[in-house]
């Protein structure tokens, strides 16, 4: 039996589980030649898809309704007829969210279970370590001694972005919604400061508390008001990085904010958005530095594992509710 997740509708606002529409089919998969049957093991869920699932233009283009979604996959080989793939492998690539498919290879990368665990290869291994490197190298260019301020910063992303930031050598703040997750920064990912955005009044005064020297480079992943508040404080030549924007993906309204214009003129500023792909050249590079780093236990990084395949929607949707401590996966 084959089990699949469809996109029924759009979301209006926040996704909810009536969005999603569950199948089976008790049908048995074959594979032609050049094909091999995978089984899904782990699946991503990320903010971004959040944006996939409207029908708005953007960089990909968006899922279609009835279809099944996708995303970042761990998978088994159970049988191959493809010559670069043989059983028991373990790939990973963009798949369905199914617990088994048929693939012809094309976009599939093999990943090796003895250097590191498997759910590692969908973050600080995968999309999630390649976006916090590629973005804080090619964009923030850290220089050592400057400050990083980090959103969402207890996030997969951020968590990374800060722990790359201290081995280069920067003072880092990280800014994140509870308590615990602000001393979970200082204690096991090394960031000089935290600030807990739900109890601070005043975003503008505590990042200028935690950075007296003014803020360098900014790594941001939420936008709305606690960027703002980070824009005041920036020096002169600073850079800030546009990686996401999870605190008005849900808007159903036009977003009201600051104008960024006068401060990025006043300190000749530059900001620039991406996507991890943009860098995609730089991913051999990444992904080698990133590994050496992980064995070195320069890096280390949380999860959050949800265990089921009929939770990966509800995992996804916890995500606008911050209710992941790094990297949210779904164990199939």
């Amino acid at each position: 039996m084959t089990k699949t997740i469809l996109l029924k509708n759009r979301p209006q606002g926040k996704p909810s589980i009536s969005n999603f529409e569950f199948t089976k089919d008790d049908s048995e998969l074959s594979i032609k030649d050049g094909e091999l049957l995978l089984e899904t093991t782990y699946v991503s869920v990320d903010p971004y898809l959040r944006g996939r699932m409207s029908d708005a233009k953007s960089y990909v283009p968006p899922f279609k309704l009835n279809e099944p979604v996708h995303s970042g996959v761990i998978a088994k080989v159970i049988s191959s007829k493809n010559e670069k793939f043989t059983e028991g492998d373990y790939v990973s690539g963009m798949l369905n969210w199914q617990t088994k498919q048929v693939s012809n290879g094309e976009g599939l990368n093999k990943v090796d279970p003895s250097k590191a665990p498997l759910s590692a290869y969908l973050g600080i291994l995968g999309m999630t370590g390649l976006t916090a490197y590629c973005g804080l190298t090619e964009i923030g260019k850290p220089k050592k001694g400057e400050t990083l301020v980090v959103s969402g910063a207890a996030g997969a992303v951020g968590s990374v972005v800060g722990q790359i930031g201290k081995i280069l050598g920067l003072r880092v703040i990280g800014i994140a919604g509870s308590d615990e997750k602000v001393e979970l920064l200082k204690s096991k990912f090394g960031f000089d400061e935290g600030i807990n955005y739900n109890t601070t009044e005043n975003m503008q005064e505590a990042i200028a508390k935690a950075a007296p020297n003014g803020v360098d480079v900014y790594f941001d992943n939420v936008g709305g008001p606690i960027s703002d508040g980070v824009l005041v404080n920036i020096n002169q030549l600073a850079r800030i990085i546009i990686c996401g924007a999870i605190s008005v993906y849900n808007s159903t309204e036009a977003p009201k904010s600051l104008s960024v214009q006068p401060f990025l003129v006043k300190n000749s500023a530059l900001m620039q958005g991406f996507i991890v792909s943009n860098y995609s050249a730089k991913f051999p590079e990444a992904i080698k530095q990133l590994t050496t780093w992980l064995s070195e236990d320069k890096l280390t990084y949380s999860e959050t594992v949800v265990e089921g395949f009929d939770n990966i929607p509800q995992a996804f949707i916890d995500l606008f509710e911050g209710k992941n401590k790094g990297k949210m996966v779904v164990k199939i």
